[in-house]
């Protein structure tokens, strides 16, 4: 009799094959068995009122009418009445001469308003009263056409 052509390796290899393709058999059949119909209430979700999403429908009582005319879609316009070009008046709190900047105290809403030495029509110091318009600037409003108040 001659030797079996088979090594252990390969015994090993054909062992390990069969035992995954029963495994993988086993897992489909257990996946067929436990598939339960999902029905489409399953599958809905619902909002609550703070954004959340819930599984409960929302309570019917809770609800109210809103108009579709007063929903606002986009970014709403910007009123020029909002002191962006107005003059306003305040008081020089911190001037520096040899950098050429400083920062103006507006009277009305006491905010700290930066000024540049080039927007400033005449020489001014701290504790000058001024008046002045804003603009926006990159770090925040700047004064334009800085006036001495007499």
């Amino acid at each position: 009799m001659g030797r079996s052509q088979e090594t252990f390796n390969k015994k090993e290899v054909r062992n390990k094959k069969e035992k995954k393709r029963k495994d993988k058999e086993q897992k489909r059949q257990a996946r067929k068995e436990n598939d339960k119909k999902s029905s489409f209430d399953d599958m809905i979700a619902y909002v609550d009122e703070y954004g959340q999403i819930t599984s409960t429908p929302p309570d019917p009582d809770k609800k109210s009418k809103i108009k579709a005319e007063d929903i606002e879609l986009g970014v709403p316009k910007r009123d020029t009445e909002d002191g962006a070009n107005t003059v306003r008046k305040g008081i020089v709190s911190f001037f520096n001469h040899d950098k050429g900047f400083g920062f103006i105290r507006d009277i009305s809403t006491q905010e700290s308003i930066f000024v540049h030495i080039n927007n400033t029509e005449e020489p001014i110091k701290e504790d000058n009263k001024v008046s002045f318009e804003v603009e926006k600037g990159p770090k925040g409003l700047t004064a334009l056409k800085v006036k001495l108040i007499k």
